[in-house]
């Protein structure tokens, strides 16, 4: 019996299975970087392609983390009203760091700055951290969950034959339902244009079927 054990073990050991899920969930999420110049740039962006496993087991990871990101935005507005665009070292700067704002600065950016350190421990990578936190959290600001979907591939994978799957994100790709319309039939005043161009078919065919018979009686 599994009694508390829940999730897949993937054939690896507690700490390899963690090790899996932070690689792929920050290979996920790296795909947004800016990789024009890149040797190893990614194909598409904000999607990878694993197995159908390990695409469940990293999703829940990959909406923890977006969803702690998109919380400390409310603290980043906040925090955006004290800050100061001068350069760091500048006397600008300096003097905005010894005075009130920078105080209120930091008191508004903690909880930020806490969830940025909560990221990191979870995914291992500054760089998709701060990808998450400037591109990924503010395009999920309006949506409650459901960052990402999975989408099984008929294809399996060569060599173990294994069932395949691409985890991505939403809001780029999605299908849009387009429902059926009724059809909406025209007035009766329509209608009747077809049945009178009949009509007047009708009369010439008889005009013409009497003229063929006075000409037959006239004939004989």
């Amino acid at each position: 019996m599994r009694h508390r054990n829940k999730g897949r073990k993937l054939g690896r050991n507690p700490n390899h299975q963690r090790a899996l899920l932070r690689n792929l969930a920050s290979a996920l999420i790296l795909t947004e970087r800016d990789a024009e110049f890149d040797d190893n740039k990614p194909k598409v962006k904000g999607r990878i392609t694993t197995t159908i496993a390990k695409a469940k087991e990293v999703r829940p990871l990959v909406e923890k983390c977006i969803t702690i990101a998109r919380r400390s935005l409310k603290s980043q507005d906040a925090a955006s009203e004290h800050a100061t665009s001068a350069a760091r070292g500048s006397e600008e700067w300096k003097s905005w760091r010894n005075s009130d704002r920078w105080n209120a600065w930091a008191t508004a950016i903690a909880p930020s700055v806490a969830a940025r350190r909560r990221c990191v421990q979870l995914l291992g990578d500054k760089e998709a951290v701060s990808i998450l936190f400037d591109e990924i959290a503010p395009r999920f600001a309006d949506r409650p969950g459901g960052y990402t979907r999975i989408v099984r591939l008929p294809q399996p994978r060569l060599g173990d034959a294994g069932t395949q799957a691409i985890l991505e994100f939403v809001g780029v790709r999605d299908r849009v339902v387009q429902r059926s319309e009724r059809p909406a039939f025209e007035d009766t005043a329509d209608d009747s244009t077809p049945t009178e161009e009949v009509s007047e078919s009708t009369a010439n065919k008889t005009e013409a079927a009497d003229d063929e018979e006075t000409k037959t009686t006239d004939s004989e």
